[in-house]
C-alpha cells in the first residue's frame, strides 16, 4: 500500500521539479501528469501494445519539427515558449520510461550473465532505423551534406558515445537503476580530471572543492546500497570516463570550419553519433556475445518482455537524448543545471519506486548531497563572478 501511494505521488513531484527547471528561464511553468499506475501496472503497460504508441508519437510529433523549432526560438524572454517545454516534457518522460523499459528487458534477459552488450548494441540499431527513416521520409530532415573526411572525424566521438553507452547499460544490468544512476550523476568529477590531463582545460578551485560533496555522497549512497554490486560501481564510472572524453571530442569536432553547416543541424549530427556508436558496439557485441546470439533470438521469440522493451527502451534512447540536446540548445547555462539536476532526482527516486528498488535513508542522503554538489559544481563559477562585483 505505501509503495502504491508512492508511485502516486510521483507525478506531483515530477510537476515540481519540471517546473523548477523551466522557472529560470521561462517563468510561467507547466504541468503534466505520467502514467498512474502501481508497479504492476507499469510494468504491463511496458509490454503492451498501447505503450507501444507512445515512443513514435512523441516522434512524430518532435522530431520531424525539431530542426524548425530549434532556429525558430523566439526572442522574448517574457514569452512563453512552447517547444522548449515540449522538450523538457519529452526529455523527462523519455528518460524516465527508458531506464524502465532498458531494465525490464535486462532483467527478462538474465541480468548482467545475459545478453547487457546485445540489447546495448539494438538499442542503438533501433536508433538508426529511425533516423534512416527522418532521412528518407519526404521533407522530415534533410540529409547532411559531409565529406568522406568529415566522416572519419566524426568517428571518435562514436567510439566514446558508444562506450558511454555500452558501460551504462552493463551498470544497470549489474545493480540497481537508482545506484547506476547515483554513480552516473558524478560524471563531473571525471569530465574535470579528463578536461584537465588530456585536454588543457581550466576548472577553477572553487569547482575543484565541489567535487567532494560530489564523491562523498556516491561514496554514501554505496554504503547504503542494499544490492551494492563492485560491477555496476565500475561499469558507471567507466561510461563516466567515456562521456567525459565524449563531450570534449564533440567540442573540437564541431569547432571544425563549416562541419555543423554541412551536417545540417543537432538531429543530424546526433543521428551520425549513432549509426556510428552502433558500428562500433556491433563489432563488440559479436566478439563478447556473438556466439550466443542464436540463444538470444530465441530468448527473443520466447519471451515478449525482452523484444518489448528492447525495442521501446531503443527508442525512448534515442527520442530523448536528441531532445535533451535541443533542448540545452535553447536554454541558458543555469536552466541547464536546473534541468539536470531535476532529471537525475526523477529518474533516481521515479524508477526506484516503480521498480520496488531499495530507498535506503543513507542511499537517499548520499543521492541528495551528490546530487547537490553537481549542482554546485553547474553555477559556482556564476556565483563567485556575482560575488566579487
Amino acid at each position: 500500500m505505501a509503495r502504491k501511494s508512492s508511485t502516486l505521488l510521483f507525478p506531483a513531484a515530477l510537476l515540481a521539479l519540471a517546473a523548477l527547471a523551466l522557472w529560470t528561464n521561462l517563468g510561467p511553468s507547466f504541468a503534466f501528469a505520467p502514467p498512474r499506475a502501481g508497479v504492476q501496472g507499469q510494468a504491463a503497460a511496458l509490454t503492451g501494445s498501447r505503450f507501444a504508441a507512445a515512443p513514435a508519437a512523441q516522434a512524430k510529433g518532435i522530431h520531424l519539427r525539431a530542426e524548425a523549432a530549434v532556429s525558430a526560438a523566439p526572442g522574448g524572454g517574457s514569452k512563453i515558449d512552447i517547444p522548449l517545454m515540449l522538450y523538457f516534457l519529452f526529455w523527462y518522460l523519455g528518460n524516465y520510461y527508458y531506464n524502465i523499459t532498458n531494465k525490464l528487458a535486462l532483467n527478462a534477459a538474465g541480468g548482467a550473465s545475459g545478453f547487457p552488450m546485445t540489447i546495448a548494441t539494438l538499442q542503438l540499431g533501433v536508433g538508426c532505423i529511425w533516423a534512416l527513416l527522418l532521412w528518407g521520409y519526404p521533407d522530415a530532415r534533410a540529409l547532411p551534406k559531409i565529406t568522406f573526411d568529415d566522416w572519419k572525424k566524426t568517428l571518435l566521438v562514436g567510439f566514446t558515445s558508444a562506450g558511454a553507452h555500452a558501460a551504462s547499460v552493463f551498470a544497470l544490468s549489474a545493480g540497481a537503476v537508482s545506484f547506476g544512476q547515483i554513480v552516473k550523476a558524478a560524471e563531473p568529477a571525471f569530465a574535470a580530471l579528463v578536461g584537465t590531463l588530456f585536454y588543457k582545460s581550466k576548472v577553477s578551485f572553487a569547482k575543484w572543492l565541489c567535487l567532494v560533496p560530489v564523491i562523498g555522497g556516491v561514496c554514501l549512497a554505496s554504503l547504503g546500497e542494499l544490492d551494492f554490486a563492485w560491477a555496476a560501481l565500475f561499469t558507471a564510472g567507466l561510461a563516466n570516463v567515456f562521456a567525459a572524453f565524449k563531450g570534449n571530442e564533440n567540442k573540437k569536432l564541431m569547432s571544425t570550419d563549416g562541419l555543423k553547416d554541412r551536417m545540417g543541424g543537432v538531429g543530424n549530427q546526433f543521428a551520425l553519433t549513432s549509426i556510428n556508436s552502433f558500428l562500433f558496439c556491433l563489432v563488440l557485441m559479436l566478439v563478447t556475445e556473438g556466439y550466443k546470439f542464436g540463444e538470444f533470438v530465441t530468448l527473443c521469440k520466447t519471451s515478449n518482455i525482452v523484444l518489448v522493451n528492447l525495442i521501446y527502451s531503443g527508442l525512448w534512447f534515442y527520442g530523448y537524448n536528441e531532445l535533451a540536446t535541443m533542448t540545452i540548445k535553447k536554454t541558458n547555462a543555469v536552466t541547464q543545471s536546473v534541468a539536470n539536476t531535476a532529471k537525475r532526482v526523477i529518474v533516481i527516486v521515479g524508477v526506484a519506486i516503480v521498480m520496488g528498488e531499495s530507498l535506503d535513508p543513507l542511499k537517499l542522503i548520499g543521492c541528495g548531497v551528490g546530487i547537490g554538489g553537481v549542482f554546485l559544481y553547474s553555477v559556482i563559477d556564476d556565483l563567485v563572478k556575482t560575488a566579487k562585483k
